[in-house]
């Protein structure tokens, strides 16, 4: 980091004890150096200082009422981080987990990925320390409504359009959306992720999964390999990797695990997808009930143990960190020749070290799980114009989309000395995008 190192250490004695974001930030302006040499203007403007601060950082109380009459309190957060080239658009995240640092990691990260959609949207983030496990529907309701009393001050179709998250769904979604149109009288598309008879669009809930089996197909025909005949392991069992699963098998791959936080199952005939729908999606169970149906397939306790299992192509969709160095060793061990991160920042840096060292085709998070905000963003397009497409129209759209991000990410890695170093190459491409709108609109004060 020969240009911005003082850059980094800002942002650390700024923003102590956030070591996701601390990641986030480092991984990118470890690539920029390149960029400075090319734009030394950009330096006198301030635009990497600028960009690594949020232009916006609301905290609020979130007081609500459990179904025993008790007063429960939560934090809730919007990081507005970045607006040069349009409104604000990222997730909303209820999971203990939650704080300032890990929703400034996924808002920092938001600004990329949003730019290398091509769309015209900018980068934040939102959630609360909410548990929406175990609650019932009254319970999140009154949240959800409680939530959105403050953060309807901060949103708007033209400023912030969230949408869903871990922890937040169609049914989070719907509450959120009904407290905003009742305080503001107005039917907007200021949320994305809706239900299909007010505003939602056809393949938001699948975009995701989507999206990063679109990416990862191209990254591997461009070393002359594909899905077709691959065996594949996802982490995860939420909308993500579900959807990854879907299209996976579409594209001619067998998938034989899946997890979720407790541990994860192992069918080596291939996880049938139609019995973890019903699981996950209708009768809200762990993934270990998926035994109980398939009796060949196993179930272990303790997630991280599904990198064991012997695959060609990974896909993480799970959460942040969750491929560590000896994961990654693992993986490489085994067989496997690609990773394409479903989830955000799924892999520790020593993890990418690893895959970069061996040659493994890797997809990064914000350029192969770009498929979800993309389609939020055409959501945004279609609310604006009263109108729908249908599946085909949106989904041919998003694999356009995410055949785009590719190209673009390979050619910018290319072009700055990087060739197959997709990570840098995302990096590049995503800044490049957003540095040059912030410099054309020079500070404002």
């Amino acid at each position: 980091m020969k240009h911005l190192g003082k850059v980094m250490e800002q942002v650390i004695k700024r923003n102590p004890n956030e070591p996701e974001f601390h990641q986030a930030v480092r991984e990118v302006l470890e690539s920029l150096d390149p960029v400075v040499e090319k734009h030394p203007e950009w330096l006198q403007a301030g635009i990497f200082e600028r960009i690594v601060e949020p232009e916006r950082q609301v905290i609020f109380r979130v007081p609500w009422i459990d179904d025993n009459g008790k007063v429960q309190v939560n934090r809730g957060f919007r990081v507005q981080f970045n607006s040069a080239i349009g409104p604000y658009k990222g997730g909303i995240r209820f999971h203990p987990s939650v704080n300032l640092g890990i929703i400034k990691f996924l808002g920092f990260e938001q600004i990329f990925k949003n730019s290398l959609t091509g769309l015209p949207i900018g980068g934040g983030k939102g959630g609360s320390d909410f548990d929406p496990k175990g609650k019932s529907d009254g319970e999140i309701m009154r949240f959800c409504q409680s939530f959105m009393s403050e953060l309807f001050r901060h949103i708007g179709e033209n400023t912030d359009v969230p949408a869903g998250d871990i922890g937040v769904g169609g049914r989070e979604i719907g509450y959120m959306f009904g407290m905003y149109k009742k305080l503001r009288n107005d039917f907007t598309g200021v949320l994305t992720g809706k239900g299909l008879t007010w505003g939602g669009s056809l393949v938001r809930t699948e975009a995701t999964g989507y999206g990063t089996c679109y990416f990862m197909e191209k990254a591997l025909n461009a070393k002359g390999k594909s899905f077709k005949g691959s065996t594949v392991v996802i982490s995860g069992s939420g909308n993500v990797a579900i959807y990854a699963t879907e299209k996976a098998y579409q594209l001619g791959a067998k998938v034989v695990a899946l997890s979720d936080s407790n541990g994860y199952i192992y069918d080596p005939e291939g996880i049938n997808l139609d019995t973890v729908k019903r699981i996950k999606e209708v009768e809200r169970k762990r993934i270990s009930a998926y035994v109980e149906h398939h009796p060949k397939a196993q179930y272990h306790e303790g997630w991280t143990g599904i990198w064991t299992v012997k695959c060609d192509i990974a896909l993480p969709c799970a959460t942040q960190n969750e491929i560590d160095e000896k994961s990654a060793e693992t993986l490489v061990t085994n067989g496997c020749y690609a990773v394409g991160e479903g989830a955000n920042m799924p892999s520790t840096p020593e993890a990418i070290e690893v895959f970069h060292k061996n040659k493994i085709i890797f997809g990064p998070a914000k350029a192969a799980n770009a498929g979800g905000v993309a389609t939020s963003a055409l959501e945004m397009s279609q609310n604006s114009m009263r109108y729908s497409w249908t599946f085909e129209e949106v989904d041919a759209k998003l694999k356009h989309i995410m055949a785009d991000i590719y190209e673009n990410v390979s050619e910018a890695a290319r072009e700055y000395g990087y060739e197959d170093n997709l990570v840098v190459g995302a990096n590049i491409a995503g800044f490049l995008k957003v540095a040059n709108a912030m410099y054309a609109q020079g500070i404002a004060w």
